[in-house]
């Protein structure tokens, strides 16, 4: 109860003018949360400290942008864009991290440290390529096999939709999908969470299996900070980073021990239940029958059964599929090869419409025609049947996947 005061103290301090009361208190002290700018350990308010010491920003909200609280990536002057949004994942094909820099690049560091780099991200000259990236190293080269692999924050509207499908009826339709006309195929990533294999329906190579798992995660790796499911108060800082691993954190007796704890997991992952997907346009316009008779619809599949009855329409099946040379970064994890990908929910394009807005997991794609010309692997027929779609009948598609 005293843990749930102060956090509620620390909503009112930091002033919630835009969310109503009807959301709930908890999603609220989860709105302060999410918008937190946290601080670098030690200072003065316990709930506020532990940032870092290497980190990528000092937010959620740094990230997680706009209506659709999903990366904005701003085109410069010069070719490259702005950094908030993006990050850049660190591996080989079979999943090794760098020795050196870990699972992901951290640009940034506290006070009294040096950061691991400065990293720059071009858009590509090609519609589809990958972004660039360039990376200068500030502690020395990267493994000979670890590659570069940018990641736009995602969209987190419709979120809570996830928890709620049935993992049996995911597993039903992997099944399925081995006797798929369009070799669709499709695979689920099954983690093991208090020792019992669970479906992973989070993050872009499906990472997570729950939302607790996914935000937690998140704190870690992009903010530094160590919460009861990730216990790691210095983040990514490897054994290669002394000087890193001996900064202090901001671990107190008051947060489970740790910088973050499960109730603020809990409060935050409540306003992320809160941010609901669009509501379906009826009647459905008719792009809606093209994204069926093309084939999207076989991964982006528009509802699957709810574990306590009904559906849940979240446009994937939540599989893994091989996108592709195309969609190939090099960077793998553990059990997941570096052309392999969760299908994303398609439950917040409707907010994305503004230039700012790119597509795919690395912001490559500038439209949404774009990125379906980008799929490739198990999705190569469907978007063959869009590329030979009439014009209009594309655009079609396309404004019906606007109102998504």
């Amino acid at each position: 109860m005293r843990l749930r005061h102060a956090l509620l103290a620390l909503a009112l301090f930091t002033a919630l003018p835009a969310i109503a009361l009807a959301d709930g208190l908890d999603a609220a002290i989860g709105k302060a949360l999410f918008d937190r700018i946290w601080v670098e350990a030690p200072s003065s308010t316990a709930a506020n400290d532990g940032l870092g010491p290497l980190f990528n920003e000092k937010s959620c909200a740094s990230c997680h942008s706009g209506k659709a609280l999903s990366a904005k990536i701003t085109p410069l002057e010069d070719g490259t864009v702005a950094q908030r949004g993006l990050a850049t994942r660190l591996g080989d094909r079979h999943g090794a991290t760098d020795p050196v820099y870990g699972r992901q690049i951290q640009p940034r560091a506290v006070s009294g440290l040096i950061s691991e780099g400065t990293v720059t991200y071009a858009l590509p000259e090609k519609p589809g390529d990958a972004l660039a990236v360039i990376f200068a190293p500030s502690r020395g080269d990267l493994a000979p096999d670890t590659r570069l692999g940018p990641r736009q924050a995602p969209s987190l509207r419709g979120i809570g939709l996830i928890d709620k499908v049935d993992e049996a009826a995911v597993l039903e339709r992997a099944a399925r999908n081995k006797n798929h006309p369009d070799g669709v195929g499709g695979r689920p990533r099954l983690l093991a969470v208090d020792g019992e294999p669970k479906l992973g329906r989070y993050g872009w190579k499906a990472s997570a299996a729950t939302l607790d798992q996914m935000t937690s995660d998140a704190f870690m790796l992009d903010i530094g900070m160590s919460s009861p499911l990730a216990p790691f108060p210095y983040g990514d800082c490897t054994k290669m980073e002394p000087d890193c691993l001996a900064a202090p954190n901001g671990r107190s007796p008051g947060f489970d021990n740790e910088e973050i704890s499960a109730e603020m997991v809990r409060l935050l992952n409540a306003y992320l239940k809160s941010l609901a997907a669009p509501a379906p346009v009826e009647p459905a316009p008719p792009g809606a029958a093209l994204f069926a008779s093309t084939g999207c619809a076989a991964c982006h599949v528009p509802s699957l059964p709810a574990r306590d009855g009904g559906t849940v329409a979240i446009y994937s099946d939540l599989l893994l599929h091989d996108m592709g040379p195309g969609l190939d970064d090099g960077v793998g994890e553990p059990g997941v090869a570096s052309s392999e990908w969760r299908t994303a929910p398609l439950t917040s394009l409707a907010f994305r419409t503004d230039a700012d807005r790119r597509f795919l997991h690395d912001g490559r794609a500038g439209t949404l025609d774009e990125a379906i010309r980008a799929h490739g692997g198990e999705a190569t027929a469907a978007k063959t049947r869009y590329e030979a779609l009439l014009a209009a009948d594309r655009a079609a598609l396309v404004a019906y996947l606007e109102t998504l």
